[in-house]
């Protein structure tokens, strides 16, 4: 048995049954609608789709707050007193809960936070790869484990394309004249992440079912991704028939293991439905 538990945000995305495999502790964010704020991973992600359709209104999504984590840390102490809690924590750059964890940590020698400096899909590969590497060495140091993880941080690689543009013009990451100006001309940004934060890189043209594919190909050729493990991120509403074309390119391509993570509220708050995105390990 390991040491450790391994702790992260509802915002990676971390799905059930990876969980359930490497013992993986879910800490809530949150989302708001209006007066009522409810915890992320608590509702179908599709509901958030239908509050901004009724209403025009986005949700607001926040992240953990130290109560938030104070509850789990003693929690789980009292359960396994013996084992530290590794928390491999949200991208620092974009919410507050890597913060509240440290805050939560005050007299509570038994947790260790880490920048995993990414989110979504790239936070659970990293949050994954380290579940294994504990599983190879069960009887590894804290700051053997924390090496590790600042090394998988660094190679890790995340691009998406948002399903629908009005998202991000209603969260304000764009603004309206770039919104018209994409949808005029039918451009989607490839956000990526980088050193933390999410920035927009390139563009591409036409519909999901055409740029899906050349996201795949290029992103993979681009940052030299290793063969080993890929993820594929997406929100609902991409549809069935071009994730099996997707899922079959990238075998094409050689990868041998490929999962497919579905983004909760946090992230679909700014992708919208339908949104597609690669993750993986760069061979530098």
């Amino acid at each position: 048995m390991s040491k450790f538990i391994i702790l992260v945000e509802t915002g990676a995305d971390v799905p059930a049954d990876m969980a359930e495999r490497y013992g993986i502790v879910k800490v809530p964010m949150h989302v708001s609608f209006g007066n009522e704020t409810k915890d992320d991973g608590a509702f179908p992600t599709e509901e958030l789709f239908s509050y901004y359709k009724a209403t025009g209104k986005l949700p607001q999504t926040s992240g953990c707050t130290p109560h938030d984590f104070e509850m789990v840390f003693d929690e789980l102490h009292e359960k396994y007193p013996d084992r530290h809690l590794l928390h491999l924590a949200y991208s620092a750059a974009t919410t507050c809960s890597l913060q509240s964890a440290v805050l939560a940590a005050k007299g509570r020698d038994y947790v260790t936070s880490i920048d995993t400096k990414h989110v979504s899909a790239g936070q659970a590969l990293v949050t994954l790869c380290t579940a294994r590497y504990l599983e190879r060495h069960p009887d590894c140091s804290v700051e053997e484990v924390t090496a590790e993880v600042l090394r998988l941080r660094e190679i890790c690689r995340m691009g998406f394309l948002p399903g629908d543009l009005v998202y991000l013009k209603a969260g304000g990451r764009v603004s309206n004249a770039a919104y018209l100006g994409a949808k005029l001309l039918n451009l989607s940004p490839l956000i990526e992440i980088r050193d933390g934060k999410l920035d927009a890189t390139k563009k591409y043209r036409g519909d999901m079912k055409k740029i899906a594919m050349r996201l795949l190909e290029e992103f993979t050729d681009e940052q030299k991704l290793t063969k080993e493990l890929m993820a594929f991120v997406y929100s609902p509403g991409l549809p069935e028939e071009l994730k099996k074309r997707l899922e079959a390119r990238a075998k094409e391509l050689g990868f041998r293991e490929i999962l497919w993570i579905e983004t909760g509220c946090v992230v679909s708050t700014h992708s919208g439905p339908g949104a597609f995105g690669v993750s993986g390990f760069s061979g530098l």
